[in-house]
């Protein structure tokens, strides 16, 4: 799943090395936090969030038959 999530990222941004993806897993959740170079910013949250919105559908999508709950969380 971090994977996916990296690979998109890196597909949306213009410096895809400055990309990085930390799982951070609780007993109940598993949360990715991703962060990106402060001007790539705009390009991971679109307007009005709309591909901030898309990634955490895709990544909720994938993760439909485990028992976590797993987010996106971008910082």
């Amino acid at each position: 799943m971090k994977q996916l999530v990296e690979t998109i990222a890196k597909a949306l941004v213009d410096q895809p090395d400055q990309v990085r993806v930390t799982e951070v897993v609780t007993e109940d959740s598993i949360v990715y936090e991703l962060s990106v170079f402060p001007s790539d910013m705009g390009k991971i949250i679109g307007k009005q969030g709309r591909v901030a919105k898309a990634l955490r559908t895709v990544v909720a999508a994938a993760a439909a038959g485990q028992p976590k709950k797993v987010t996106i969380e971008i910082v």
